[in-house]
């Protein structure tokens, strides 16, 4: 890791509850390790959309990003690309809503639009959102790189294709790719962190890749690694399935 501690979270998708949790377990798991270092934090993605708390998700990210006492660093999903695809063409809200975009309009204090809804209603619910959205959440957004390397380690939010060097890789790729990056056996050039597909609460970890999306919208599990001190150690966030905030 070139000297760095690493922290890489896995697909949040509104879930604020548990990175509350996580952010804490970091936080206690940091003191533990003894290191000085000042901890580097990396999202692979994915912070909105499905759970109930999407709008509180970006403002803690936001927050991060202004703390000294880490190094935020937080990638674009493809759930925040087509947040930003709604907002630059609202023609394709249809689609982001029904995959989890009408949690983000609530958490927005938003009715979403019907499914069934004209293009007349999705320019006026994306409007809308504009106005609800502070500033500082959608230049966040568009700010979102969609890799980053660090030293023998490649962060990225759904994988990366196959025989392809990984200074060509395809931006669709880096925010979708799923079976034929996830059936690759590896080695890739570097170890490929990322989030983006899960079957199940546990993450993936193996020569050629970590996968860190456990589902958490639907599980109630969010899921980190640390880089850095030794091998690979994950740490959890658990909570109840629904997601519900007391």
């Amino acid at each position: 890791m070139n000297g760095e501690l690493v922290y890489a979270v896995g697909d949040i998708h509104g879930r604020y509850d548990l990175l509350k949790l996580l952010l804490e377990a970091i936080v206690a798991d940091h003191r533990q390790s003894g290191s000085s270092q000042r901890p580097v934090l990396v999202f692979c993605g994915d912070y909105i959309d499905r759970g109930p708390q999407s709008a509180a998700v970006l403002e803690a990210l936001v927050q991060l990003q202004r703390r000294t006492d880490v190094q935020l660093n937080a990638l674009r999903g493809n759930h925040e690309q087509a947040l930003l695809d709604f907002i630059d063409d609202p023609v394709r809200g249809a689609i982001w809503v029904a995959y989890g975009g009408s949690q983000t309009m609530v958490s927005y204090g938003l009715e979403p639009p019907a499914p069934q809804a004209d293009a007349a209603a999705y320019r006026q619910a994306r409007d809308a959102l504009l106005g609800l959205m502070p500033a500082a959440h959608l230049r966040f957004l568009e700010s979102l790189p969609l890799a980053l390397e660090l030293g023998d380690h490649y962060f990225v939010h759904a994988g990366v294709r196959p025989g392809v060097p990984l200074a060509l890789q395809d931006s669709q790729d880096l925010l979708w790719i799923r079976k034929p990056f996830i059936d690759a056996k590896g080695p890739f050039e570097k170890v490929i962190v990322h989030g983006h597909s899960w079957v199940d609460a546990e993450p993936t970890v193996c020569d050629s890749r970590i996968g860190l999306d456990t589902g958490a919208y639907a599980t109630g599990v969010l899921t980190a690694v640390r880089l850095g001190l030794g091998a690979p150690t994950i740490l959890r966030a658990r909570g109840s399935a629904s997601g519900q905030l007391e």
